[in-house]
């Protein structure tokens, strides 16, 4: 069972805030179980509070903000992922201003404050969350899709800045606490050099400079080094985690975002919440999923469904080519039904065509080979076949698909040897037809 969490005594930190500049002073304390996560305003008469949770989540930009009632408090996403990282579920946050303080930048010290006060746990059961449908999320060119992962949280971030000084980051981590306070918590908040005016113009970063921000030049950091060479993606992660504990849950889910900003993370946070798939740790060691569907091998054999690193332990294949989002079905050897959603996101609609988006033939028709290499793999004895596309017959593409389309994939053996293997794949879209092939593979087994 996991249990919910506070600290075992106060931790107090200080230092100015990174968009307001005013400085503030915080003091953590205990709180009972099942009380949350409370900001107190100690400034202001009544001292009111405002609770961390996506419905009191507010709109600033550049941060996490959270109002209610009289009360409200921004920037809060760096100590909420040391939370989220501890496990910390339960506690009060008493703050005399409107904004968290920004201390270097990064996670680390709020991690440090929490540790340093002790974790304690509090024997009553805690919320835990997994996902049996896939939740996609998207505003704009950002999005988030969250899929089936018993084992834990696994985070995959693109980071896209349409900068030459940036360029695209990608980091794909297994979130614990080792691996936060490692890899994550010490990432540092960023801005480019020709934001600063514009957002300073709109009463942003009053108190960033570079002990607590990044800023990146036509020649780099100015006046600060870099502590990861994507050092930027991190920090991008440290916010999604930051975000995500508005729900206040333990979350197992395969995450795969790009370009997502605190409004995208905190409306997953709200999704997760609000799922059919909420458990409170009742003697379970991770949260239940639809059907029997673990994805676990039931006397050598794997059984649907599958979804995320589920899928990423059968295929070699890895994101941006996965282009199997979840197995509904699974008749080892012998057939599948799968899933791939189709967003606006996809990388290849940058190029084909813009204006005018169309997903290409080809990739359909690879999904329905990585969906029939599924149905070969999971057979029993079959893991460590590598099987390669040998040829394509009777290829058919009947409608274009678009942003927008979920393809239902549906692969069947014609044939299965020791060497090889043919299926018949058919892909549809609202059960219409789209593209159809047969598809023949070449199967070598690993040296000896």
């Amino acid at each position: 069972m996991h249990s919910q969490k506070t600290i075992a005594c106060s931790s107090r930190l200080k230092g100015k805030g990174l968009h307001t500049g005013v400085e503030v002073v915080i003091e953590l304390q205990p709180a009972p179980a099942g009380s949350g996560v409370v900001f107190v305003r100690t400034d202001l008469p009544g001292r009111p509070g405002v609770k961390a949770s996506p419905e009191n989540s507010g709109k600033l930009p550049r941060c996490t903000s959270l109002t209610q009632g009289e009360a409200s408090v921004q920037t809060i996403e760096h100590l909420m992922s040391a939370l989220f990282a501890t496990g910390v579920c339960n506690l009060e946050v008493l703050i005399d201003g409107p904004e968290l303080p920004g201390m270097d930048g990064s996670a680390l010290p709020f991690y440090e404050a929490v540790k340093e006060a002790g974790v304690v746990d509090q024997g009553e059961p805690a919320i835990q969350i997994g996902v049996d449908q896939p939740i996609v999320l998207s505003s704009g060119d950002s999005s988030v899709i969250a899929m089936s992962n018993p084992e834990g949280l696994k985070v995959s971030y693109t980071l896209d800045y349409n900068s030459p000084l940036l360029g695209t980051q990608y980091l794909s981590i297994l979130i614990d606490e080792d691996a936060f306070a490692r890899e994550i918590a010490p990432a540092r908040t960023f801005v480019l050099l020709d934001e600063v005016e514009r957002l300073q113009a709109a009463g942003l970063g009053k108190g960033a400079d570079p002990s607590n921000t990044l800023v990146l030049g036509p020649d780099g950091i100015i006046d600060n080094e870099l502590r990861f060479d994507d050092e930027f993606v991190r920090h991008k992660i440290l916010d999604l985690l930051g975000d995500l504990f508005l729900a206040n849950a333990s979350i197992y889910a395969d995450i795969q975002a790009i370009k997502s900003g605190h409004s995208l993370n905190a409306d997953l946070a709200g999704a997760f919440l609000h799922s059919h798939n909420k458990i409170t740790g009742n003697g379970s060691a991770h949260p239940s999923i639809r059907g029997n569907g673990t994805g676990v091998e039931e006397q050598g054999v794997v059984s649907a469904p599958l979804a995320g690193s589920q899928i990423e332990a059968i295929l070699p294949h890895r994101y941006p080519f996965l282009l199997v989002d979840r197995v509904d079905e699974l008749e080892p050897n012998v057939s599948a039904t799968g899933v791939k959603s189709v967003t606006v996101n996809e990388e290849f609609f940058q190029g084909h065509f813009p204006g005018n988006p169309v997903m290409p033939g080809v990739l359909i028709v690879e999904a329905l080979a990585q969906l029939g290499g599924i149905v070969i793999k999971a057979g029993e004895g079959n893991r460590d076949i590598s099987a390669y596309l040998l040829s394509l017959d009777n290829v058919k593409f009947r409608k274009p698909v678009v942003p927008g389309d979920q393809i239902v994939l549906k692969v069947s053996t014609d044939r299965l040897r020791s060497r090889s293997a043919q299926v018949q794949g058919r892909a549809y879209v609202q059960d219409q037809l789209v593209a159809e092939a047969e598809i023949r593979y070449a199967l070598v087994n690993p040296r000896p």
